[in-house]
């Protein structure tokens, strides 16, 4: 297995491990190719030996916060879950990165993603805070934007290394 940046070529394959991990919210497959282009130096992707994506992760600098990186997406093929690739993938990612903070939303039913940044923070020996980013009724749906998707809560885990950022 290799650990690289993403390529535009990517792109479908990422999407389609998004749209196959049953917990992620699934973007267009448009914006899988923009983000394997304008993200490429935030993101991951595992390569089995063939070459093939078989794990991805996506995420950004926050334009406000330059310091904290923003993990955006992580899925690993079904064919090659429980290897621990989600953890090598973000440890491989801050690694690379050094942000002063890592950021990361969660939906309260998603317990694999709630067990990743837990894991991520006592590994490394950090402070991980949790609280509600987006409530649900922010999210359309139903006429009265209620009751169609969990709350998005937010992982604060940090601070990585000295930076005068504060979390």
């Amino acid at each position: 297995m290799t650990v690289e940046s993403p390529s535009v070529e990517d792109g479908a394959a990422l999407w389609r491990m998004a749209r196959d991990s049953g917990s992620l919210d699934l973007n267009s497959p448009y914006s899988y190719l923009l983000w394997c282009r304008d993200f490429a130096a935030t993101s991951l992707v595992a390569r089995a030996a063939d070459g093939e994506p078989i794990a991805f992760v996506t995420g950004y600098l926050r334009p406000d916060r330059p310091g904290t990186l923003v993990v955006w997406q992580i899925a690993v093929d079904r064919a090659h879950r429980g290897r621990g690739l989600a953890g090598v993938l973000l440890d491989a990612l801050t690694a690379r990165v050094t942000p002063a903070a890592v950021e990361a939303t969660v939906t309260p039913d998603n317990t694999a993603s709630d067990r990743l940044f837990t894991a991520y923070a006592e590994r490394h020996g950090l402070r991980l805070e949790r609280e509600v980013l987006f409530d649900g009724a922010l999210f359309p749906g139903t006429p009265d934007g209620a009751g169609t998707h969990l709350p998005e809560v937010l992982y604060r885990i940090g601070p990585l290394q000295t930076t005068g950022e504060s979390l």
